[in-house]
């Protein structure tokens, strides 16, 4: 089981173990697996907002290395190997196996686009993972689990709670 914390008005639920829900709401990755069940969340000491960064391997051409990607979801900053031209495409991979990040087919994406999977639990299911765009710059990442989109319920969350 993955997780949810959901903290309005300084009130903790949890609901999910791989993602927190706090504030506003905001959506926060606590957990994020590569292809081969490496956990990368916390790889490294770079944090955003006190949240452990998801650690990736990029390679852009002949260059790579680690881009640290804020765990907030919806929040753009990034640190480490930041110098990539606007528009570039990048390979993503796991910084512990090298393996290439799962390819996800996503009907309504632009073809010059291609979408990467991180999972949110060891159980590597396809419904459940932090997707991301191989277009650096391009910030249409998405956050589903079992297969619906965590962004959209904690919304709806927010609303039924009058929030």
């Amino acid at each position: 089981m993955s997780g949810v914390h959901i903290t309005p008005e300084g009130q903790q639920k949890t609901h999910h173990d791989s993602f927190s829900l706090t504030g506003d709401p905001m959506i926060v990755i606590t957990q994020a697996f590569g292809p081969n069940g490496d956990n990368l969340v916390g790889l490294s000491d770079v944090t955003f907002d006190g949240f452990p960064a998801i650690t990736i391997l990029v390679r852009v051409g002949a260059r790579e290395g680690l881009v640290h990607l804020s765990p907030i979801h919806g929040d753009a900053r990034k640190a480490g190997f930041t110098d990539i031209p606007l528009g570039a495409h990048c390979a993503l991979l796991c910084p512990v196996s090298k393996a290439a990040l799962p390819k996800i087919d996503i009907d309504s994406a632009p073809d010059s686009v291609g979408y990467y999977g991180l999972y949110l639990t060891r159980r590597l299911e396809r419904g459940s993972q932090v997707i991301l765009s191989d277009v650096w710059g391009h910030h249409d990442s998405r956050v589903i689990d079992e297969f619906e989109l965590i962004s959209h319920w904690a919304s709806q969350q927010a609303e039924a709670e009058g929030q």
